[in-house]
C-alpha cells in the first residue's frame, strides 16, 4: 500500500471524528486559512514563517497560521478532511492521490531539488555510481531506492533497513546511509568530528519537486484568489527568508520547535543556498516555485520505470501551473 492509500483509510477515522468543517473565518478583513507542514518547524519551512512575520500574507489578504507536523501528526489527512486549506507534500504523494482519485494538486513547489541525500565515509567513492560496492542503508519503502536500482543498478541485496540511528554507518567505511541535506550530514560531524561525503540524490538525476504547496481541487476551482495569495506570499517568503533579514521568522520556528537552534537554522540555510534546493534550475528565470509540464512528464516516466507509478496515469492531473512561473520575487534575488 503506497502513502497515500495508506493516508486515505485513515482519513476516514478521521472525518468520523471530527465536526464539520467550517466556513472560512475572517478578522479585519483578513481570510483565515492553515497550512500544515510535514515535519515539525524548521529551516526547510521558513518561507512561510517569513511572510508570516513580515506580513507578506496579510497584505494580499490573508490571515496564515502554520500547523506544524511530526512524527503523530498527518497533516496531509487533515487537508483531506477539510480541516487545514494547504499543505506541504510533494510530486509523487500527488501522483498517488491521482492513481487513488484523491482531489488533491500542486500548485507550487517550493523547492527544485529535494533535500534527501546520501552520506558516505570521506574519500571512500569519488561518484554517485560508485556507491554500489557499499551496503546502502536505506528505510524500507523508499522510492528513490526503487529509482535507483532502475537508474543505476543498485540492489535489494545490498540494502540495509534504516533504523534513524547513525551509528551502523559511523563504525562501517564500506556503508552509505541516507540523510536530510540540514540534519545527518551535521549531526554525524558533531558525533565524530568528521565531515561525511554528502551526495543529493536530486544531483544524481531524481526530479521529483519537493516541499510542494498542494491543496483541494475544490479550493482551486472556488477560490482561486486565495490559492494565488497564498502562492505568491509563499514565493515572496522565501525569497526573503534566503537572502533578507530572517530574524522574526527564525524566532517563530524557535518558538514551534523548542528542539531546534539558531545553529542547526543557519546550518541548513547555508546548505540550502549552496545547493540551489530552492532557487535554482528554471526559478532562475520563472521565479520560485517553478514547476514545468517537462519536468513532470520526466519524473513521471522515471517512476514508471522504476515500477512505482503504473502506465496510462493521467499524471497531469497531478499539478496546475495556473499560480506560477510568472517570475514572482525575481527583483528580489541578489546580484
Amino acid at each position: 500500500m503506497n502513502l497515500v492509500s495508506m493516508r486515505a483509510a485513515r482519513c476516514a477515522t478521521i472525518l468520523a471524528a471530527l465536526p464539520a468543517a467550517a466556513a472560512p473565518a475572517f478578522a479585519q478583513d483578513l481570510t483565515e486559512v492553515t497550512f500544515g507542514t510535514n515535519w515539525v518547524a524548521q529551516a526547510e519551512h521558513g518561507g512561510f514563517y517569513q511572510s508570516v512575520a513580515n506580513g507578506t500574507y496579510a497584505e494580499c489578504g490573508l490571515d496564515v497560521t502554520i500547523l506544524p507536523g511530526g512524527p503523530q501528526v498527518n497533516n496531509q489527512a487533515l487537508l483531506l478532511a477539510g480541516r487545514i486549506d494547504f499543505y506541504m507534500g510533494g510530486t509523487l504523494s500527488a501522483m498517488f492521490a491521482v492513481q487513488e482519485d484523491l482531489p488533491l494538486i500542486d500548485v507550487a513547489a517550493s523547492f527544485q531539488k529535494g533535500p534527501q541525500v546520501l552520506l558516505t565515509h570521506p574519500g571512500r567513492v569519488d561518484s554517485f555510481e560508485g556507491m554500489k560496492e557499499l551496503t546502502m542503508i536505506v528505510q524500507d519503502a523508499a522510492t528513490y531506492y526503487d529509482w535507483m536500482k532502475a537508474a543505476y543498478g543498485f540492489t535489494d541485496e545490498q540494502r540495509q533497513p534504516y533504523t534513524f540511528n547513525a551509528a551502523p554507518f559511523i563504525v562501517n567505511e564500506d556503508s552509505a546511509m541516507q540523510g536530510y541535506l540540514s540534519s545527518e550530514p551535521y549531526a554525524v560531524e558533531l558525533e565524530t568530528g568528521w565531515k561525511p561525503d554528502v551526495w543529493l540524490i536530486a544531483d544524481a538525476g531524481h526530479s521529483p519537486y519537493s516541499t510542494t504547496i498542494q491543496t483541494l481541487r475544490q479550493t482551486v476551482e472556488e477560490s482561486p484568489e486565495v490559492v494565488e495569495c497564498f502562492v505568491n506570499g509563499s514565493i515572496l517568503g522565501w525569497y526573503n527568508y534566503l537572502y533578507g533579514d530572517n530574524s522574526a521568522a527564525n524566532e517563530l520556528i524557535l518558538s514551534d520547535n523548542p528542539d531546534m537552534t539558531q545553529d542547526k537554522i543557519d546550518f541548513a540555510i547555508a546548505a540550502m543556498i549552496e545547493n540551489g534546493i530552492v532557487d535554482s534550475g528554471d526559478t532562475l528565470e520563472l521565479g520560485i516555485g517553478a514547476m514545468t509540464d517537462a519536468r513532470m512528464e520526466e519524473f513521471y516516466t522515471s517512476m514508471v520505470e522504476a515500477g512505482v507509478l503504473p502506465e496510462g496515469l493521467d499524471y497531469t492531473r497531478a499539478y496546475t501551473t495556473q499560480f506560477i512561473n510568472q517570475g514572482v520575487g525575481l527583483d528580489l534575488r541578489p546580484e
